[in-house]
């Protein structure tokens, strides 16, 4: 049991090592010296959990998936439509990316042309993004002709550019940006537009991340 708690311990470690690195540095300059040194274990325990780096990127994203996975399961109780939800999830994602490091690096590892991994979590995000706009578009949310799967790749794309933008500085994907990205965005999308009536903030609620900066980063993922 000792033995057990000790090793899930040092792969704990090494995920989130490694994500702060993968997030710093991206994919390619990042080694794998330098990620069992930032947690602190030997080169030979790193690879008894983890054969290559790929490897370690994969579980990181994994890791960013399941933070987002429970984002999403926390939030759906209260959410009034499947629209509603989307924006408020993508909203908290931004905010989550900005303070939780396997969060940011999920996304960042996701975009690396350096890597050819398919299943990644920026597929997952895509997939999420495109089921709750067909679940919008069966419940008569959205507006007529709007299609799930081109809105789909804008919102994707609005989130994981926001993010990009933000890579080397927090405060580049400040909460009123996603608030105007939405803004635009809900007016083409919505079949009624006073069904978002207080959906979207208006400039006098300055963070609107305000339940993600306080929630613990830890939650995420490792």
């Amino acid at each position: 049991m000792v033995k057990q708690l000790r090793a899930a311990r040092t792969r704990q470690a090494l995920v989130l090592a490694a994500a702060e690195i993968f997030a710093a540095d991206g994919y390619v300059l990042s080694s794998l010296p330098a990620i069992s040194r930032r947690a602190g274990v030997s080169a030979g325990a790193l690879h008894f959990h983890f054969p290559n780096k790929e490897a370690l990127a994969i579980e990181v994203e994994s890791a960013a998936r399941r933070s987002v996975e429970q984002l999403v399961a926390d939030r759906r109780p209260s959410a009034a439509s499947a629209l509603h939800l989307l924006v408020t999830v993508t909203r908290e994602v931004l905010g989550a990316v900005a303070v939780d490091v396997v969060v940011r690096a999920g996304f960042r590892l996701s975009v690396d042309p350096s890597r050819k991994n398919a299943m990644g979590f920026g597929c997952w995000w895509r997939a999420w993004v495109c089921e709750e706009l067909l679940r919008a578009q069966s419940a008569g949310e959205l507006a007529e002709g709007v299609s799930p799967d081109r809105a789909a790749a804008v919102i994707v794309a609005a989130t994981v550019g926001l993010e990009v933008l933000g890579a080397d500085d927090r405060d580049r994907i400040p909460p009123r940006h996603v608030e105007q990205f939405w803004s635009l965005v809900l007016p083409q999308l919505a079949a009624r537009g006073d069904q978002f009536a207080g959906v979207v903030l208006s400039d006098s609620c300055s963070d609107p991340w305000s339940r993600t900066k306080t929630a613990p980063t830890g939650r995420s993922s490792v």
